[in-house]
């Protein structure tokens, strides 16, 4: 199985910390965000790994080499300006249309091959116990183009989904709904950050040069393709954007073993 680790960012909310390295090699009990994260998926059964990179590259791809790329097959998408979730997808979908690493290097010129394997997308720098395989097999059986982890916390932005959990729309900050379709919101759940994507949705990003895969969503979801809600609420969850959330992650793991 293949996955992407979103970890282009720069960070800024982690500053200091992220003044002299990227926010995927800061450290949560000794540990890298990078290294948790890529355990975590190894541990789903992901053998192939995509991962963009920006902000202090260089030291990502040496951190990578020093640790054997922690016994998977890894490739780097490097990103002269940001692209965000939704153009890092598209930069490197080449490597998820494709079968096999080798043809994933034969073809990084152009989108080739086809799999109908689904794919899982995850940030970096957020921390959970979700089940992935529970997520990827409930993906499958909806036959989604995409699956979203999601959970009813507070946040700046929400998804709006109706009663079959189809994303209908978004709340903004100032509790603005925006919404596509004809379904009537019954769910406005908080995104993890972390999804299961079908391969073909790559072929229908139109969008060009930096912008959301949420944009995309919310363009597809309105074109009447399913893009569905994955109920998280009994699993622990936590953004690691702020030094604070660091500490907390900290000491969550200490108390509570999370990995």
């Amino acid at each position: 199985m293949k996955a992407m680790i979103l970890a282009a960012g720069l960070g800024t909310r982690l500053r200091p910390l992220t003044d002299n390295r990227p926010k995927a090699l800061v450290e949560i009990n000794g540990r890298t965000m990078l290294e948790i994260t890529l355990s975590r998926l190894r541990g789903f059964g992901v053998r192939e790994v995509m991962i963009n990179v920006f902000h202090f590259a260089d030291m990502i791809e040496q951190y990578l080499h020093a640790n054997k790329n922690f016994g998977l097959n890894i490739e780097v998408s490097r990103e002269e300006t940001l692209l965000d979730t939704g153009g890092g997808l598209k930069k490197a979908a080449y490597f998820f249309l494709s079968s096999s690493p080798q043809d994933s290097r034969a073809a990084s010129t152009e989108v080739a091959g086809k799999s109908d394997d689904p794919f899982i997308v995850h940030n970096v720098d957020v921390l959970s116990t979700i089940d992935l395989q529970e997520l990827v097999q409930v993906h499958k059986k909806s036959g989604a183009l995409a699956t979203l982890a999601v959970q009813e916390r507070k946040s700046s932005r929400q998804l709006l989904f109706d009663n079959r959990f189809q994303l209908c729309g978004r709340r903004s900050e100032n509790s603005h709904d925006d919404l596509v379709g004809t379904a009537q919101p019954a769910h406005a759940l908080a995104f993890s950050g972390i999804h299961v994507i079908a391969p073909r949705l790559l072929r229908m990003l139109s969008e060009d040069g930096a912008f959301s895969i949420v944009n995309s969503y919310m363009r597809l979801a309105g074109s009447g393709e399913k893009i569905m809600a994955y109920p998280a609420d009994k699993y622990y969850w936590r953004d690691l954007g702020t030094p604070e959330s660091l500490g907390q992650a900290a000491e969550d793991i200490r108390r509570r073993q999370l990995v």
